[in-house]
């Protein structure tokens, strides 16, 4: 057996150091550690690892296999040929492609999505419930009262109104159609869309106040009502079917609708857009200026 001593900074590294000089792998040596070796102090006065490495003696194993060696007699080889001629053939197999044209078809099932889809259309569409509006209630005609013949209440209404329009920066002419019980103004002139403002907010505040002054003093109330370039009836229109739309949300989900906050008019409309509806029903909440119109089923 050949035997030689190695050494290294580590056990591991003097094994792989002496298998390398013997020609063999580490597997094939037997390891005797003579020393484990030391890295002393900060790299110095350090030993090497030293070990004692044999090698193995090769064990060779053969295998083999003698395979039986049988002397058959006459009559047994006569005694097997005859089974193996009455024995009857099997019936071969049919090919794969016979197999397949002698059964029938099998139905290819219809997909989930096929058949959800056919259930659809063979479900009958639901029908959707209009919501029934109310019309708008007509207004009598607009017919201009000269100015002479207005009172002096709404002489004072009109001189107010016409000063707040001048500052404004907006030239405008004012008509005017006065009833014991409301002062109905037109406004004609270009940039009208300045007095109108966000969904009408200027034209209201200007109506505010012309309410305030016309009816500072009075006994009794007057109604006034601006408008310009029909925006009324335009906005009350809108609000309408506004009306029908969330009430067909409110029905459809069943929960209630709550809309934007408006003003005592707009909401008014909205009241009375949807009256006539058998399965809704409106009120208001909060307070103003935040007080809105709320839909809910009845």
């Amino acid at each position: 057996m050949k035997s030689i001593e190695s050494s290294g900074k580590t056990v591991k590294d003097a094994i792989n150091q002496g298998a390398k000089e013997l020609g063999c792998d580490p597997s094939d040596l037997e390891i005797e550690v003579l020393e484990m070796g030391s890295p002393g102090l900060f790299g110095m006065f350090g030993r090497l690892a030293r070990v004692k490495l044999t090698l193995k003696e090769a064990e060779d194993e053969f295998e083999i296999d003698i395979p039986e060696m049988t002397i058959d007699q006459p009559a047994q080889k006569a005694a097997r040929s005859r089974r193996r001629e009455e024995k009857p053939k099997a019936k071969s197999a049919p090919a794969p492609q016979e197999v397949a044209q002698e059964q029938p078809a099998e139905k290819e099932k219809p997909s989930r999505k096929s058949r959800s889809r056919a259930r659809k259309e063979s479900e009958p569409a639901p029908v959707e419930v209009e919501t029934p509006v109310a019309p708008a209630e007509p207004e009598a005609p607009f017919v201009e009262t000269a100015y002479e013949d207005l009172t002096d209440d709404a002489k004072r209404a009109m001189e107010f109104l016409s000063g707040m329009i001048e500052r404004m920066g907006v030239e405008a002419e004012l008509k005017a159609c006065e009833t014991p019980e409301q002062l109905r103004v037109q406004l004609f002139g270009e940039n009208m869309s300045i007095l109108i403002g966000r969904r009408g907010e200027t034209l209201d505040a200007l109506q505010y106040l012309t309410s305030l002054n016309v009816n500072r003093g009075r006994e009794e109330y007057l109604r006034v009502s601006l408008d310009t370039e029909n925006y009324r009836a335009k906005r009350e229109e809108a609000l309408r079917k506004l009306a029908a739309r969330m009430a067909n949300r409110c029905r459809k989900t069943g929960k209630r609708v709550a809309l934007e906050p408006m003003n005592p008019y707009e909401r008014r409309i909205l009241h009375s857009a949807l009256q006539a509806d058998p399965t809704v029903t409106t009120h208001s909440e909060g307070e103003e200026p935040y007080r809105r119109v709320i839909i809910t089923l009845k």
